[in-house]
């Protein structure tokens, strides 16, 4: 997960820095690091990204870093990272 597609899951989901940390059981300070490409532990990291899945978004990888945010209808849409350091 890029720092990128953790703001961008953030801002589709419609949460603030405080009600991710407050579900993805993490403070706030590690919130703000994570968006920030700072290196965190891998058990962190995927705290939040296992609270963003549950939520209906899907990390992409490869060529072009995005994500998928699944529709009620069950569609898909794909946001592309524009860029970003990698953070897990």
């Amino acid at each position: 997960m890029l720092a990128t597609q953790c703001r961008m899951a953030r801002a589709a989901l419609g949460l603030t820095v405080r009600e991710l940390a407050e579900k993805a059981g993490v403070s706030h300070d590690t919130i703000v690091r994570l968006e920030g490409g700072q290196e965190l532990k891998a058990s962190t990291v995927s705290k939040v990204r296992e609270t963003f899945e549950a939520a209906g978004i899907e990390f992409t990888n490869g060529a072009e870093p995005g994500l998928k945010i699944k529709s009620p209808s069950g569609g898909t849409l794909f946001v592309p990272a524009r860029t970003g350091k990698r953070i897990g």
